[in-house]
């Protein structure tokens, strides 16, 4: 075989590889859609039967303008009545509550909890299928897989949804995620597909290095956990809402309550947010320390305020603000929370607002 049929046949192959990694990717899609639907209809048919219990915890009923004492139980102790009142939830630290987590998006129904079995299972095919997208996309341009946007699109909502699945596979109580998850990765596979796709090419020289492969592949698998970080905190920020206005005699809306009674509690969804984001953040320095030695070998330089690079270290200072916050006492609870969100914001522009609207060094591998 001649250099000119060899090179014509792996052009041939490559481009063959790359339309079986876009047929996977969409395919992927539209499993994700059918996860997305299930999980729908595990909060649909969630029944809040068994979740009052959050709001009894947080709330006395009162009666006009004064409050009613609890009630008492009469316990026989031998020839003498015991009269024992019941045990009243009270706050046991500064933006925290000794309250019960709820059962979940199925609310402890039956058929809530299939559909969302379901989900879960549609969920991990979908991670499958997309998996092996990206794998194709990398035989197709005999690199890595995160070359440019679309590329690290479909890597990182790839590596997000296997985050997921190993919580899940942990037995971490993390499948209220779901929704919200499946939710975010479609939209993130819309835009890579539609305004972010890119043909298979090889990358320029500066990128052929194997510091490609541990700086982006730590950067994409650290996003995708701050994802997952930045979600929770979210939702405890509705949450803490929530039980502030039980705590205070207020009735929040049917909505309002059919979603968030079967959550865990704002403590639950505190701690893990916190856990998730102290346990990533190392792992980011290291990937900012491995761009600086990168950058050195490619440009001559460790460090040259490049876009990228600037908030690159503008999110590192943001998590390490809120790292240090969450040791501080005054800054506990909500206000740390808001320092969480806006480091995630700093991360979202880093890699959305820095690639598309700004220009520099990082900008030679396109969209």
């Amino acid at each position: 075989m001649t250099l000119a049929a060899a090179t014509e046949l792996a052009t041939a192959t490559n481009e063959h590889l790359a339309n079986i990694s876009n047929t996977l990717v969409y395919s992927a899609m539209a499993v994700y859609t059918l996860a997305f639907f299930a999980y729908i209809a595990e909060w649909l048919f969630g029944s809040r039967s068994k979740v009052a219990r959050t709001a009894a915890a947080l709330t006395a009923r009162t009666e006009g303008a004064q409050a009613k004492a609890p009630a008492v139980t009469v316990k026989p102790a031998g020839g003498t009545a015991v009269l024992e009142r019941p045990k009243v939830v009270v706050r046991s630290a500064a933006g925290a509550r000794d309250v019960p987590d709820g059962p979940g998006a199925h609310g402890g129904d039956q058929q809530g909890d299939l559909y969302g079995r379901i989900a879960v299972s549609l969920t991990v095919l979908a991670f499958l299928v997309e998996l092996c997208g990206v794998l194709a996309r990398a035989a197709s341009v005999e690199r890595a897989p995160w070359g440019n946007m679309y590329e690290f699109n479909i890597t990182f909502s790839t590596v997000a949804v296997g985050v997921y699945v190993a919580l899940l596979a942990l037995r971490k109580n993390v499948r209220w995620l779901g929704l919200f998850l499946t939710t975010t990765v479609l939209l993130d596979l819309g835009l890579a597909v539609t305004v972010l796709y890119t043909a298979s090419d090889q990358l320029v020289p500066a990128l052929h290095s194997y510091w490609l492969y541990i700086h982006v592949s730590t950067a994409i698998f650290c996003g995708a956990v701050l994802y997952v970080g930045a979600v929770s905190t979210l939702l405890y920020l509705f949450k803490d809402s929530y039980e502030n206005k039980l705590v205070a005699g207020g009735k929040p809306g049917t909505f309002a309550t059919s979603v968030l009674e079967r959550l865990p509690a704002s403590a639950s969804l505190d701690k893990f947010a916190y856990r998730v984001n102290a346990a990533v953040f190392p792992l980011w320095t290291f990937t900012i320390i491995a761009g600086a030695i990168w950058a050195e070998s490619a440009w001559g330089r460790y460090w040259g305020w490049d876009p990228k690079e600037t908030w690159a270290f503008i999110t590192w200072v943001a998590y390490a603000c809120y790292l240090h916050a969450r040791s501080t006492a005054g800054w506990k609870g909500r206000k740390a929370a808001y320092i969480a969100l806006i480091a995630f914001g700093c991360w979202l522009f880093n890699y959305y607002g820095v690639n598309l609207f700004v220009g520099g060094k990082h900008s030679y591998a396109g969209v």
